[in-house]
């Protein structure tokens, strides 16, 4: 890609209310744009880090047995009205009237649509379990959305449900999808707690959220580093210093960022919509359901969070819009030659075309975050200046040498 070409331009200044890293550099970088408060449009930098960590959560969903399947935004009042939350939910959905004076909603969840989906579908007990998923916008009535991508009006979301016949089922797939969680922001260079949270508005039962500790953040848990426990503080009965109930060592509060959440349901849809199958005894028994939620916007501006010095962003490799950025400081054809070998060599390259200064060239490089940076100059003759974003060593590589060592 010639950065010349690329829309949007990086801007000078960050958003004057912007008081977030993630919000700062994000928007200063060209990945993201503001409507309005709460909605942005994700421009083509930004739109390549949402496809890589997407094509992740797809990877990790599948290998589980989810099938991917998209549905509406727009939802009409009656569906909700069968389990109660077109009332219980009216502080954060979008509801409104057409011109024929319907009801409908915005989707801010999907438990509704799939649970009528799967008790049309479903032919048999054989049928479970079923895990069906979407990556899909979602839409919350924020009365305050701040910090970019952190809190937003419409946001990405990958959901998952499964569907299943007995309790135990059910747990069992609830761990797997722990773990695959666990997988996924590990892929992301994420390190998370799972922690024991409230069912919230969705379910009276305890869920579990997936929490990045950091500064930015808006939750704030409890949590251990010497085992895997941890609570949100909102249900937690401990505070910082008080023992571990699973070992004894001296648990830490902290701010966190929630990327994710899962949810049991058991049978409330069954009750509520009326989801019965019949098993190999005949006998009728409850389609039971679980949900599982990612913010895949929201895990942009997390992994932003973790990785940023006072430069810019550091993208870990995995979720970078590219791999390469390619600096040229003189004007010859020396380095498109360069830019068409790595390309050749199937690496992902942003060159650096533009007719600016090095000091803006360089600038802009670090604001970006490009894991490699590249930078051919009078001064390298007919090699290339190598450094990682997150070092500050440069070498000085032939050009067939760069391109092993990145690959």
């Amino acid at each position: 890609m010639f950065q010349s070409k690329l829309f949007a331009k990086t801007l000078k200044n960050p958003p004057k209310d912007a008081v977030s890293a993630s919000h700062c550099y994000l928007t200063q970088g060209g990945f993201i744009d503001m409507l309005m408060a709460g909605v942005y449009s994700y421009l083509p930098l930004g739109w390549r880090v949402i496809d890589k960590i997407s094509d992740i959560v797809r990877e990790e969903m599948n290998v589980v047995g989810g099938q991917e399947m998209l549905m509406p935004v727009l939802q009409p009042k009656s569906i909700w009205q069968e389990t109660g939350r077109w009332e219980t939910l009216k502080e954060v959905m979008y509801q409104f009237k057409d011109l024929s004076a319907k009801d409908f909603g915005l989707a801010a969840t999907h438990e509704e649509v799939i649970y009528d989906l799967v008790r049309r579908n479903l032919n048999s007990y054989k049928d479970l379990p079923l895990l069906v998923y979407q990556i899909q916008n979602k839409f919350r009535a924020e009365l305050r959305p701040k910090g970019g991508l952190m809190r937003g009006r419409e946001f990405m979301m990958k959901d998952l449900y499964s569907f299943h016949l007995s309790q135990n089922d059910l747990n069992d797939c609830y761990r797997k999808i722990i773990e695959a969680y666990q997988k996924v922001f590990s892929r992301c260079g994420l390190e998370v707690k799972v922690a024991e949270a409230s069912g919230g508005i969705f379910t009276k039962k305890f869920s579990h959220e997936f929490q990045v500790v950091s500064d930015a953040g808006e939750d704030k848990i409890l949590y251990c580093d010497g085992c895997d426990w941890a609570q949100n503080a909102e249900i937690s009965k401990l505070k910082a210093g008080d023992k571990c109930p699973q070992c004894g060592r001296p648990v830490q509060a902290g701010k966190s960022i929630e990327v994710g959440n899962i949810f049991q349901f058991g049978d409330k849809y069954a009750k509520d919509m009326n989801g019965y199958v019949n098993n190999e005894k005949g006998e009728k028994q409850p389609i039971l359901m679980a949900s599982y939620g990612i913010g895949i916007s929201r895990l942009m501006a997390a992994v932003v969070e973790i990785f940023h010095d006072d430069k810019g962003i550091i993208w870990p490799v995995s979720v970078a819009p590219f791999k390469v950025h390619l600096l040229s400081l003189k004007q010859d054809k020396a380095a498109e030659k360069i830019y068409q070998q790595f390309l050749t060599a199937g690496l992902e390259v942003l060159y650096d075309d533009r007719d600016f200064s090095p000091g803006q060239k360089f600038a802009d490089s670090d604001l970006l975050g490009i894991p490699y940076r590249l930078v051919i100059s009078d001064k390298t003759g007919n090699k290339v200046e190598l450094k990682k974003r997150a070092s500050k060593q440069a070498e000085l590589l032939g050009v067939e040498e760069a391109i092993g060592k990145i690959k």
